[in-house]
């Protein structure tokens, strides 16, 4: 793991060269500082941030690629059509997942800091969470739902055909009215059951179930001992952050789920708790409570590159 005075030097860095007064002196200071390896490890991250807000305005296809994302479309295939324009009609190609196309042309998906419900035809309802993808099929045997990326609630109607939502790892499926929540992160599934019972399948394990009030993460292979689940893990679909003692890295972790690029903390205020409701369609308005609060200031280097740090450490 990167030291995090390390990573803000290189966010500092990256804010001196992007300025109009950096001079040839601090790009010979920036390359001396570059020499260390983890420096350069820190410098490697911070372009890999900044990257997501640069190339894609310079660049004509990632221009075009970007509005074309951001456009809904009707079908899949359809998006397909208009990506192999932009390459000019030849085969589109993923190599190493770079290019996620499944969750790009997904059936629904939402931006960054979005939330959305619709209820489906049989009568469920789901709510999409900030940056995910999902498709819905609904066919005679089966409501199938493949998640790509993000959070995804479901209030799963009665009814004879089962409800199967499939994601990187596995599977979860319910023949009976339930409420759940499922978070892709990296590499595991997070199940959440707020009512009814779910059966979760790894795609190399065994079956098991999880019941109302539990918790559930699980890889490929197995699950983790499930855990009691905090009933407020879905208030995102009223726009809202509960924290009940949360500790201050966990919360930043969950809120910068809401907004884009880096934010983080000093080590030296991770373990401070943190309790109350936040307003998710207003990150910086969290950010200036927090710093209020607890008596914190926050570090703007960049537009996109923000830190909570201790208040004394402006002296």
């Amino acid at each position: 793991m990167l030291d995090y005075q390390v990573l803000q030097a290189a966010a500092q860095w990256f804010a001196v060269l992007q300025s109009d007064s950096a001079s040839d002196d601090d790009r010979e200071a920036w390359q001396r500082w570059l020499s260390d390896p983890e420096h350069a490890r820190a410098w490697q991250r911070v372009e890999q941030i900044s990257g997501r807000f640069e190339p894609l305005s310079r660049d004509p296809f990632g221009a075009k690629a970007s509005s074309l994302m951001q456009r809904p479309q009707p079908t899949r295939r359809q998006a397909l059509k208009s990506l192999s324009i932009i390459l000019g009609g030849g085969v589109l190609a993923v190599a190493g997942g770079v290019m996620p196309w499944r969750s790009w042309t997904a059936d629904e998906r939402t931006a960054v800091g979005e939330v959305r419900d619709w209820p489906l035809p049989e009568g469920s309802h789901l709510w999409l969470n900030t940056d995910s993808a999902v498709d819905v099929v609904l066919d005679d045997q089966v409501r199938q739902l493949s998640l790509y990326r993000g959070e995804l609630l479901v209030q799963a109607s009665n009814e004879p055909r089962p409800l199967l939502l499939r994601t990187a790892e596995g599977s979860v499926k319910t023949h009976e009215a339930a409420r759940f929540s499922v978070l892709q992160r990296d590499g595991s599934t997070q199940l959440s059951v707020f009512d009814g019972s779910v059966e979760i399948r790894p795609v190399n394990g065994r079956a098991r179930m999880a019941l109302q009030g539990k918790q559930i993460s699980f890889g490929s292979r197995h699950a983790e001992p499930e855990r009691p689940v905090h009933m407020g893990r879905q208030a995102w679909v009223r726009g809202v952050l509960l924290a009940d003692n949360l500790r201050l890295d966990e919360f930043l972790a969950e809120l910068g789920r809401y907004r884009q690029g880096y934010l983080g903390c000093d080590p030296r205020i991770a373990g401070l708790r943190v309790v109350g409701a936040y307003p998710l369609a207003d990150t910086e308005r969290v950010l200036d409570v927090l710093a209020s609060t607890l008596s914190l200031r926050v570090n703007r280097r960049l537009p996109w590159w923000v830190s909570l740090e201790p208040a004394q450490s402006e002296a």
